[in-house]
């Protein structure tokens, strides 16, 4: 399991080596978000009217015309009112939401499919609600029950005004009986006003009835949460995130060794040196063909992103230097001029270039002189890691293991490693190849004599990893 694997830079390098992955990724997301707003959210529209209560009122008595907006008695006589052909009652209560605001105001908003609509089923409502509230005030829910008290009012009012007609009737004299007539009609008229204002401050209905619908609902400009485009644009989101962060799941599952200690001690042996490959464009892509492989190259899926940005090396001369460096290296450790299997995992095609390099900087090493051995004889032979096997050592006797990094697990290349013990070969060092940049260079033919002075001179010849 990698444990640097959620840094910045990994996610800038998936941004930049997955971007055409993550972009059909997002387009997909997209598309699905289409698809939800289209058939589990359509396009709902939401508008309110405010209801005005006047008078004193409690907090629970306000919470109860809240109760009272929403229930059935109300939005059923709305769905009649509205006419509306498939939509029942019962459907209307779960578009109709009430709630109570400062200053004795109930806003009571409707969601319908069009905006015309949610604006008919809002102010509906609202009506349908002092219609009910002025019923129930009375004490009644028949209208003509609820119209007693105000047909009450009016005989008060024509009999105040028949005492005032039979006032004026009277003899305007000071006759005794007269101012007596006058003075009895005016107790009356007293009376009659006392007992009104009684019957008012006695009647709920005069108290708290009267409710108000407080104009027209504001016809919706759009759509309510969640729209269309933020369906899409979350349907994109989501999936762009889901991606990167399976990426990254990925990444930190990953068990292949990418350090030389690790690659070391997996394989039992040590460390000669490391050689640099020129990338190429299709060096690290596998071979395939058909609409699947056509697809993988489109998507970018074919190569790998978890492995850094190859570094620009020197010219082709030290990088043979290199090389020359590992095979003096084997030289100076053989007891003997031996003869060695180069063992490259089946399918790692870096390493199978630089095996093949090291064998052509052996076949150029000059003949043996009495200063030197000469280097070892190599042969490649490409093993698969899932069932390794090597021939006998009966003409070679030694491996030396070509590989390169982030490529492998532990378990392969101990199955790498009991093969040659296996085949009664010994596993005389490891050579890590790595990619570069290439620069051009004038003269890739021969290096230069002054080059390899250079470069040779810089360090032992035997040691650590060039």
């Amino acid at each position: 399991m990698s444990e640097d694997t959620i840094r910045l830079v990994t996610i800038g390098r998936i941004l930049r080596r997955r971007w055409r992955l993550l972009a059909v990724l997002a387009v997909a997301g997209a598309l699905v978000g289409y698809g939800a707003s289209v058939l589990l959210f359509p396009p709902r529209y939401t508008t309110s009217a405010s209801v005005l209560l006047p008078g004193q009122w409690e907090e629970r008595e306000l919470l109860t015309q809240v109760d009272i907006a929403t229930s059935s008695a109300v939005v059923d006589r709305a769905a009649a009112a509205l006419g509306w052909s498939g939509v029942s009652g019962a459907e209307l209560r779960d578009q109709v939401s009430a709630q109570a605001a400062d200053g004795n105001i109930i806003k009571i908003s409707g969601t319908a499919d069009t905006p015309d609509h949610a604006q008919q089923l809002s102010e509906q409502v609202a009506q349908q609600l002092v219609t009910f509230a002025t019923r129930i005030a009375g004490g009644s829910t028949d209208p003509e029950a609820a119209t007693g008290t105000e047909a009450l009012r009016k005989k008060v009012a024509d009999t105040n005004r028949r005492i005032t007609d039979l006032a004026n009737a009277a003899d305007p004299g000071k006759t005794v009986e007269s101012v007596q007539a006058r003075t009895a009609l005016e107790k009356l008229r007293t009376s009659l006003q006392e007992a009104m204002k009684k019957l008012d401050e006695a009647d709920p209905a005069a108290n708290k009835a009267g409710m108000v619908v407080m104009g027209s609902a504001a016809r919706p400009t759009g759509a309510a949460p969640p729209t269309r485009m933020q369906l899409i644009v979350a349907g994109a989101l989501l999936f762009f995130l889901l991606a990167l962060i399976g990426h990254l799941v990925a990444a930190r599952m990953n068990r292949r060794l990418c350090t030389e200690p690790e690659i070391a001690a997996a394989l039992g042996s040590t460390l000669l040196g490391t050689v640099d490959v020129p990338g190429e464009g299709r060096a690290h892509r596998p071979e395939g063909s058909g609409p699947r492989a056509w697809i993988r190259r489109l998507l970018g899926v074919d190569t790998r992103w978890d492995i850094p940005a190859p570094q620009r090396s020197g010219d082709e001369a030290g990088r043979r230097i290199r090389y020359r460096r590992v095979c003096a290296r084997l030289r100076d450790q053989l007891p003997a001029p031996r003869r060695l299997l180069v063992v490259v995992p089946d399918g790692d095609e870096i390493a199978r270039r630089a095996a093949g390099q090291l064998v052509a900087e052996a076949e150029s090493d000059p003949s043996p002189s009495s200063s030197s051995r000469g280097y070892p004889k190599l042969r490649v032979v490409e093993v698969s890691v899932d069932r390794p096997m090597l021939p006998d050592g009966d003409t070679e006797s030694g491996v030396l293991v070509v590989l390169s990094t982030g490529s492998w697990t532990a378990e392969e290349l101990t199955g790498i490693a009991d093969a040659c013990a296996d085949g009664r070969h010994e596993v005389v060092g490891i050579v890590v190849a790595g990619t570069v940049r290439a620069r051009p260079t004038r003269n890739a033919d021969r290096p230069p004599d002054e080059a390899t002075l250079a470069l040779a001179v810089r360090g032992p010849v035997t040691g650590g990893s060039a």
